[in-house]
């Protein structure tokens, strides 16, 4: 009975184990298979992963530095420098190095540390074209796998010419051509001896040896590459020592990066890179979302709108988004990318100011208010945070009742703080959330935007309300497409309902009145002469000051402010430092894409009010068209301000009687 177990435990376990080969020997051809297309065509040069815009066009390279160079280019010295430092027996071995790694794991055990790799210069290719650093054994028997199918299909001449130039030597420069461009303002034929073993020594550890940042251990690991190149007999003792006592001569670090378009790429090679590893493959093809035209108007705009200001540490941020999709159009983080990379676009955490305030409003509609509902005891309040617009009646004091639509056309402190104490901050805080805006604080001032954003993602959340209520996300990378024209990824458009169609389109047209007659009327000056909305944003001390707002067909937010929070200047409000710069990049835009009419939603019901008192309006009244979803109550009062018909104001004096009669009622019954 025994027995006949232990053939039954040993016919699975056969099983098992061949089921194991099986599925692992099918794994391995469909991965020679899939590379060795891809090895062959290395027989025609690296290539490079290319990234295309929004319409298909060839945009840039990931390596906008390569300059490949054909191995006759290199100086003989310097490739043998290469292959004695990192590989000696590179033309005597089949692309894996017993001997080489024996000897490593040897100097390795005697150091007791690693000072001495055993990969090849063909097991290095591999890994710079199709592996990642990680390191696993997976990953080494895929490294030597692809170094014996590289060996078998290509000569040695070309595998050493791909290497030279695809190596990565410190300072984002890849290549050996680009690098003594770079370090030595000459071609990497013309590099001398000495050069040519400084150049060599970058490999082992391009970040710690970089020249302009570590000369001194550069030279010591020059020296070590002379060393090496007189043992494997490639010089002699005394050139080895002469070389050794070059005096070198390094030109100062250039950031050779095209300042074009450069916060946008960078952004774009991250996003990239945040999915696919450092390294990358040749021939892949990566669609984006950005527009190159949209993309140089939005350089030209932020340029031109520093400019404006003496302050040479002044930032700007300036993103463009299809509302409809989240389709980042353009992107710019800052001044200028060669003396600051860093992307304010999508980095910068900064509070809003009243740029939050539209999301306040949006909650309370949602929460059944209209436009026109009525804020009270604004007077009794304590002033909260940067007034930008404090109207008051003749006798100076400030007006104790507001309508939704008059407080942010005047973006009132007060009747913002009044709002999200009537509404309550959770309902804010959930449609903020379900925008795009994390973790917004729940405090008193949330509604004066105290929480921090980016402007990325301020931006991204402004589209709910040209779109009709629906959330999207930024996108900036559509679909990547590998060198066998399989897709890599893909990204469909995310949207989500968050804020019902009617509420949205209110907030459209509450939004339109700040450009019309509120804080961002300075955009109609500034040429802005089709439909459009937005919400002008001004911090304490005049710190941060934004603008963002929307057409039809697109959504721009603008950010200007100081790396370190400090006051921009007197009277630096959203709208006289950012505005301008979105207006002058939306007026442009609109050519290339046009702007559309706000369509209203049906179900909304249309009623003629007067603009100055948001009541029935009469005959002398300067008039609007309000919007009201179901459940609205619409004012039934007629206007107090302005004259109308004899019929008009008899029935204006007995609504004023009957409104004393009430007061007086309830007077009496308190």
């Amino acid at each position: 009975m025994a027995i006949e177990g232990s053939r039954v435990w040993l016919r699975r376990f056969v099983a098992v184990a061949f089921a194991l080969l099986v599925g692992a020997g099918g794994l391995t051809v469909a991965f020679v298979m899939r590379h060795s297309i891809a090895i062959n065509r290395l027989t025609r040069g690296v290539g490079d992963t290319v990234f295309h815009a929004a319409d298909g066009r060839p945009w840039f390279r990931m390596d906008e530095q390569r300059q490949d160079v054909r191995l006759s280019q290199i100086a003989t010295s310097l490739q043998q420098a290469v292959i004695a430092i990192e590989d000696r027996r590179f033309y005597r071995h089949p692309g894996i190095d017993p001997i080489g790694i024996g000897r490593a794991v040897v100097r390795n055990l005697r150091a007791r540390s690693s000072v001495e790799g055993g990969s090849t210069l063909t097991q290095q290719l591999a890994r710079t074209l199709f592996l990642s650093n990680a390191r696993t054994y997976n990953r080494k028997l895929k490294e030597a796998l692809l170094a014996l199918m590289i060996e078998d299909q290509l000569s040695k001449d070309q595998i050493l010419e791909l290497y030279l130039n695809r190596v990565y030597l410190s300072a984002g420069v890849y290549g050996v051509e680009p690098m003594a461009l770079k370090l030595l303002g000459k071609h990497a034929h013309d590099v001398s001896l000495a050069e040519a073993a400084l150049i060599a020594g970058l490999i082992r550890s391009p970040g710690s040896l970089s020249p302009w940042s570590n000369l001194d251990g550069a030279l010591r690991r020059r020296d070590l590459v002379l060393a090496e190149m007189r043992q494997a007999g490639f010089i002699s003792e005394a050139e080895a020592r002469r070389a050794g006592r070059v005096r070198m001569r390094i030109r100062s670090y250039r950031d050779a990066t095209n300042p074009r378009a450069a916060y946008a790429k960078d952004y774009l090679r991250q996003q990239f890179r945040n999915r696919f590893g450092g390294d990358h493959p040749p021939d892949w093809q990566v669609n984006t979302t950005f527009i190159p035209e949209l993309q140089e108007l939005a350089e030209h705009g932020v340029a031109n709108g520093l400019r404006r200001f003496a302050d040479a540490r002044l930032q700007a941020a300036l993103v463009a988004l299809d509302p409809e999709t989240g389709d980042i159009l353009a992107l710019v983080g800052g001044r200028d990318y060669r003396v600051s990379p860093f992307n304010r676009a999508t980095k910068s955490h900064r509070q809003p100011g009243s740029a939050f305030k539209p999301f306040v409003f949006a909650a309370a509609l949602e929460r059944g208010m209209s436009p026109v509902s009525i804020l009270t005891g604004l007077a009794s309040m304590e002033p909260a945070g940067r007034e930008e617009w404090t109207p008051r009646n003749v006798q100076g004091e400030v007006p104790d009742e507001l309508t939704l639509r008059a407080a942010l056309v005047e973006s009132n402190n007060r009747a913002a703080v009044a709002l999200q104490r009537q509404i309550g901050s959770r309902p804010v805080i959930r449609l903020a959330g379900s925008s795009g805006l994390q973790d917004m604080p729940d405090v008193p001032s949330l509604a004066l935007g105290t929480g921090l954003v980016t402007p990325l993602d301020l931006t991204a959340a402004f589209a709910v309300f040209p779109n009709g209520g629906d959330a999207v996300r930024p996108r900036g990378i559509v679909r990547v497409i590998d060198a066998e024209g399989s897709v890599a990824f893909d990204r469909p458009v995310q949207r989500e309902r968050i804020l019902s169609e009617a509420s949205a389109f209110q907030m459209v047209s509450m939004l339109r009145d700040v450009i019309d007659r509120g804080t961002g009327t300075a955009a109609r000056s500034h040429g802005v002469r089709f439909p459009a909305g937005g919400k002008t944003g001004t911090t304490d001390d005049f710190k941060d000051a934004w603008f963002v707002g929307f057409s039809r067909s697109m959504v721009v937010g603008v950010w200007v402010g100081l790396d370190q929070p400090a006051s921009i200047g007197r009277q630096a409000f959203g709208g006289r430092v950012a505005l301008p710069i979105w207006a002058d990049f939306m007026r442009h835009a609109s050519r290339i894409r046009p702007p559309r009419d706000f369509v209203p939603p049906s179900g909304l019901r249309e009623e003629a009010l007067c603009r100055v008192s948001y009541l029935r309006a009469v005959e002398e009244c300067p008039t609007y068209i309000e919007y009201f979803k179901q459940g609205d109550v619409a004012p039934g009062r007629l206007c107090t301000i302005h004259r109308g018909s004899f019929k008009q104001q008899v029935r204006r004096a007995v609504e004023g009687l009957f409104s004393v009669l009430g007061r007086r009622l309830r007077d009496i019954f308190r």
